[in-house]
């Protein structure tokens, strides 16, 4: 999938020591703490579809998303990490935006979660720009990473026609 300035494609075995290595740097480990197997991030299930995300030819992270299928509750949520050494250049707009339309232009979603950590201030103002609105706090949403705390997280979640 083309974004404007990102290529997302299915993650391959030769993206993993990058994706990896990217996903334990503090800035990102804060937030999604390491890798839970070894075959991370080839280890999804038919449940999770996650995509590297390429910028400029090289490896700059990870975007996944989820679906719920019972019909009364369709939706899909999103995730994604970048490495820092992308951070505040839009490059996760464009990937989450990009995701999006795919789930609702080829998937048919009519609703899109995301549910980042709440003092994650700047993942909060990224999904904001692509659309995503804030539904509410979710308390001790969360693990710390360190796993000796818990942490609250953001609810948001964009309509179709919001897609921006």
């Amino acid at each position: 999938m083309h974004g404007e300035r990102v290529l997302l494609r299915p993650v391959q075995d030769a993206d993993r020591a990058v994706l990896v290595a990217i996903r334990s740097r503090p800035e990102v480990a804060r937030w999604w703490g390491p890798p839970e197997t070894d075959e991370w991030p080839l280890d999804g299930d038919e449940d999770e579809h996650r995509f590297t995300v390429v910028a400029d030819g090289r490896v700059v992270g990870l975007v996944q998303y989820g679906e719920e299928p019972d019909p009364m509750y369709r939706h899909a949520g999103i995730d994604v990490f970048l490495s820092p050494d992308v951070h505040g250049r839009g490059l996760g707009r464009d990937a989450v935006r990009t995701l999006a339309r795919h789930l609702i232009d080829d998937l048919g979603h009519h609703r899109l979660v995301i549910d980042p950590a709440a003092d994650n201030i700047a993942a909060v103002r990224a999904y904001a720009a692509v659309g995503f609105r804030s539904v509410g706090r979710m308390r001790r949403y969360e693990r710390d990473p360190d796993g000796h705390g818990w942490r609250d997280g953001l609810l948001m979640d964009m309509l179709a026609d919001e897609l921006q």
